[in-house]
């Protein structure tokens, strides 16, 4: 039995970070309900892959496959009184809702979490959004973009005297987002467990992406002395922890953070007089990267990487994306998937990123595809106790 078996999720978020966190609860075994609008649902759904025209049909596109197996998909009008008494029903019944929308958008239309409380006590509500439920940014619009650069993690990304550099994915998304709203599902159904109760979960992904400068904000609290770009030993200020270019024009990463590592590399290299330079201020250290450059400059980068392999120190080729679902560690750790489904009545295997979680009892499953749009609407709606003719009438008023 997987851990997650027997919840029931109403998930009504759209595009990343949601549906991310969503596909977590799915993969261990949740009922995943989509709960769609009846005028576009999920926007990923229609999002087509960079650089080509491809979608796998008409309603699941690369980018939406790729965030949303182990789900199940309804449409509804939440603005309809049809609509809303399906919802309610739906939540009666449900353990977990997760949305994205601005605060007091579910409020207004009845359904935010007072009135879902009122007609289940153990509901666990789920509020995902940029700024939080209270405070002067509330109702702001925002992006990860706008998450990270408040946070200050954007100010910090970049090279030294450079402008701020976005990385290559999004941080208070993913990180700050989806998985503390997981975090804070998972606890809030622990702690129901004990309560008999459920609570409101306010994630806010501002928040999410403050919380990561832990050990940023530590040391500034510690000596006063604020972070800068390209100059701490993080990100690029320091030559035992920077990105390298080989001589055949590939970035070689070096991480010899440790003064034990860093004397291997300097040992591999054959420049031990470099050991005792590691630490050294920030105008030496811009030499330094120099002459580490230059050493790297003489080696193509697959006979730096076997050259290496004798080494116990902290060196890896930078990736290109097409390379990272070949790379043996990534393969063995099943973190490249190829997953059946059905296109156009034909299965299809589906290239896919698997579940970092690895659980040796109660391991994830792929047990669905991603929904259609709308696709279980009808059965559900006949779960939920609804005869064909209250359905019929339900589609021909447009409910769903």
């Amino acid at each position: 039995m997987l851990p997650m078996e027997g919840i029931t999720v109403l998930d009504l978020t759209r595009l990343l970070p949601g549906p991310y966190c969503s596909q977590f609860l799915g993969d261990y075994g949740a009922c995943v309900i989509k709960v769609e609008d009846t005028a576009k649902g999920d926007y990923s759904r229609w999002k087509h892959p960079l650089f080509t025209d491809f979608v796998y049909d008409d309603s699941r596109s690369a980018y939406f496959v790729a965030l949303n197996r182990n789900k199940k998909s309804i449409k509804l009008n939440l603005k309809a009184e049809k609509g809303k008494e399906v919802f309610r029903r739906l939540a009666e019944k449900s353990d977990v809702i997760l949305e994205g929308f601005r605060p007091g958008v579910m409020d207004n239309l009845g359904l935010g979490y007072d009135a879902l409380k009122a007609i289940n006590k153990r509901i666990i509500y789920c509020a995902l959004t940029g700024y939080g439920q209270d405070g002067p940014y509330k109702n702001v619009a925002g992006h990860d973009i706008n998450y990270l650069a408040i946070a200050g993690v954007l100010g910090m990304q970049g090279i030294k005297n450079g402008r701020p550099m976005l990385a290559g994915i999004q941080i208070a998304d993913l990180a700050g987002g989806a998985l503390m709203a997981l975090s804070g599902i998972l606890l809030a159904l622990l702690a129901r467990q004990k309560t008999g109760e459920g609570q409101f979960v306010d994630i806010a992904m501002l928040d999410g992406a403050v919380s990561l400068l832990a050990q940023h904000a530590g040391n500034y609290f510690g000596d006063g002395r604020e972070p800068r770009r390209g100059e701490l030993n993080l990100n690029g200020g320091y030559a035992c922890y920077n990105v390298y270019q080989a001589k055949d024009g590939r970035y070689i990463a070096l991480g010899a953070l440790e003064e034990k590592f860093w004397a291997e590399f300097c040992k591999a290299v054959q420049r031990e007089d470099l050991i005792d330079r590691q630490l050294s201020g920030l105008d030496e250290q811009d030499a330094l990267i120099k002459e580490v450059q230059d050493i790297f400059s003489t080696r193509n980068s697959g006979e730096w990487l076997e050259h290496f392999k004798k080494f116990d120190t902290c060196v890896t080729l930078v990736n290109e994306l097409k390379e990272v679902f070949q790379d043996k560690q990534v393969l063995h750790r099943k973190m490249y998937l190829k997953e059946p489904i059905c296109i156009n009545g034909q299965e299809k295997f589906v290239e896919q990123v698997g579940t970092p979680i690895k659980m040796s009892a109660t391991p994830a499953q792929c047990q669905g595809q991603p929904p259609k749009y709308g696709e279980h609407t009808r059965q559900i709606l006949k779960d939920l106790g609804y005869d064909q003719a209250a359905i019929d009438e339900m589609s021909a008023n447009g409910v769903f």
